[in-house]
């Protein structure tokens, strides 16, 4: 029996519906949720990418404080342009858009945001307060991964949990999500990489397997056992001239395949990708609800 296809775009909306509804009672309160877009540079993906989150923000009735500069801004104008956004009441959560341009230090950027506003969960202090399992902002792939299960019953205490793929940005941070002693952790993990060797036998000990690699193809039909649930985080282009684009998106899992011996499993588009933007209005959400409550005692 195939597997059920996870809706990503389904439980995306359905939570931006739930947030729309905290959204008003914090502006009833006076405190209206703000977010501080910085994108630096003129990448076709990274725009694309940052208008969506802005569209999401005006739908959920998120401020949103818009910043486009050009490739040429220099790392003290961006440094300044975070102090700033540090320092303004009206804005509860930054997000950098990723990757800047050679010039700018990206680290030294990451670490000007202040950490009570580092809503994409990038910050050294963030990162820090999330090994050690402390409340702090999580980053928002991980994270919509982790609502993604938890939205359809899977059970991660006590599952075998393997991930391909240790970026910082999903790989690093899942797994340390995962390991956590907490109802949507609590798992036995393993990483795997490029310096894997034999991959497909770590992948078929998996009940739940997370696939970041970056390939397309990296984990194929007999790499998976029966009932797995797969998550699949890739995004790859394919040619496809049938396509108005020339082009079609897939993952880093063979879907038509792999869905016959999972239980249940991510599409690509569709999966995992409308949960980051989610994660991010969350997030930035959270912070306004802090910073209330800050100014109530």
């Amino acid at each position: 029996m195939a597997a059920t296809v996870i809706d990503g775009k389904a439980i995306a909306a359905q939570m931006r519906a739930e947030f729309k509804e905290e959204v008003a009672q914090l502006v009833a309160q006076g405190s209206q949720p703000g977010l501080g877009v910085i994108l630096v540079g003129d990448d076709p993906a990274s725009r694309s990418y940052v208008t969506a989150k802005e569209r999401a923000c005006e739908k959920a009735g998120i401020y949103s404080d818009d910043n486009r500069l050009p490739c040429e801004t220099s790392q003290e104008e961006l440094l300044q342009l975070i102090e700033k956004m540090n320092k303004d009441p009206k804005i509860h959560g930054i997000l950098l858009q990723l990757p800047l341009p050679g010039h700018v230090n990206e680290s030294t950027a990451l670490v000007a945001i202040d950490p009570d506003k580092d809503v994409d969960g990038f910050h050294p202090w963030t990162v820090g307060n999330m090994v050690i399992g402390e409340h702090t902002f999580l980053p928002c792939t991980p994270h919509g991964i982790v609502k993604l299960l938890e939205r359809n019953d899977v059970q991660t205490s006590g599952a075998h949990v393997v991930i391909v793929g240790r970026s910082k940005i999903v790989g690093v941070p899942i797994a340390n999500m995962m390991l956590q002693k907490k109802e949507s952790g609590n798992a036995t993990v393993t990483i795997c990489h490029t310096g894997t060797r034999d991959l497909a036998s770590f992948t078929r000990q998996a009940d739940i397997l997370i696939v970041a690699a970056g390939r397309r193809n990296t984990v194929t039909a007999d790499m998976v056992k029966e009932g797995v649930v797969v998550i699949d985080v890739g995004v790859n282009r394919i040619k496809d001239d049938n396509k108005k684009l020339g082009f079609r998106l897939v993952g880093d899992v063979d879907f038509e395949k792999v869905k016959e011996r999972a239980s249940l499993i991510t599409p690509v588009p569709g999966g995992v990708g409308p949960m980051t933007i989610t994660m991010l209005l969350h997030n930035t959400i959270e912070s306004a609800k802090r910073k209330l409550m800050e100014d109530k005692r």
